[in-house]
């Protein structure tokens, strides 16, 4: 009798069905004799689309987008989870580990805006008082470090409906979107900085916004696979799919974020970047209404050690 196939969960938006058909191409690729199937679960966070991520304490549990992942590993019902890292909590449930991390995307986070916004492009250019809408408190604090006069909005939903929502709301200037997701739903910035891409409203451009404007979430870009810690075969398989240098990096990222007690919706960003032996990692906080960066570089071996320095001079 064949063998049973080795199943991959993931959640049902398109972006994580598009990262999930990654993996399992790179499965199939990699190991042309086994059979992998794709397993649809619907989380927490596929529920809840109308919750405040700013209240993340009250409203949002954590691991939103990736508990009912965890428990089909845990039931041996999935033998891999593929998530957005970003939204991978820092400490796993027990018997649980992160078995691999693939290649990251872009990291940086793209500035959608209305043509008539008033400005060219430039976050400096956006019309005085001009209202953006992100749920993110990462991106809030740091755009209005930026520029303190913005206004604030809130929204959620898939990429489509916030197009949407942009395009059919006056009032809205622009929203902020990660670059990995528009790029692996394959929309693309123009030269001239128009969004191309599946039913983009007209009058819709885009900016990507530099790291020294705009920091990462931790582990944004990257795809993380989460696999049972006992389960020798699936980690062995999860060697062949490990990319080392943004496993390096996102480890880093997350250390550091363990260290500041945050979750993936704490407003602080992180960036770590691999240069030969030695990681760099930079990073901001917004904790408790101040604004603090830090540097440092380690080495590339000991990326944990790392992200826990950082989080330590920040908090001071």
């Amino acid at each position: 009798m064949p063998e049973e196939p080795i199943i991959i969960a993931t959640r049902g938006s398109a972006l994580a069905l598009a990262q999930a058909r990654l993996i399992f191409d790179q499965c199939r690729l990699t190991f042309p004799r086994l059979a992998f199937e794709i397993k649809i679960i619907k989380t927490t966070g596929d529920k809840k689309q109308s919750a405040s991520l700013v209240q993340a304490g009250k409203s949002l549990p954590k691991g939103m987008f990736t508990k009912e992942l965890e428990v089909a590993l845990v039931k041996g019902k999935a033998d891999l989870a593929v998530h957005s890292l970003k939204d991978l909590p820092t400490e796993l449930p027990s018997g649980l580990m992160l078995g691999a991390v693939g290649k990251r995307e872009d990291v940086r986070d793209v500035l959608i805006y209305k043509i008539d916004a008033g400005f060219d492009g430039a976050l400096p250019q956006l019309a005085e008082g001009a209202m953006v809408a992100t749920s993110s408190p990462r991106r809030q604090a740091q755009l209005l470090a930026a520029r303190p006069d913005l206004q604030m909005q809130e929204i959620r939903g898939n990429l489509p409906t916030r197009l949407e929502k942009l395009a059919d709301t006056e009032a809205m200037a622009g929203t902020v979107l990660a670059a990995a997701g528009l790029n692996r739903l394959d929309f693309s910035i123009t030269a001239e900085g128009a969004l191309e891409g599946d039913a983009v409203p007209d009058g819709i451009r885009a900016v990507a916004l530099d790291t020294e404007l705009m920091l990462p979430c931790v582990g944004q870009g990257a795809i993380g696979i989460e696999i049972r810690a006992d389960d020798g075969r699936i980690a062995k398989i999860c060697e062949r799919l490990n990319h080392f240098n943004t496993h390096a990096a996102v480890l880093a990222e997350r250390a550091f974020l363990r260290g500041m007690g945050g979750g993936c919706s704490s407003p602080v960003g992180a960036e770590a970047t691999v240069d030969g032996t030695q990681l760099r990692l930079r990073a901001v906080s917004f904790l408790n209404d101040t604004v603090q960066r830090a540097e440092q570089t380690g080495d590339l071996r000991e990326p944990e050690a790392l992200g826990a320095a950082v989080a330590a001079e920040l908090r001071g």
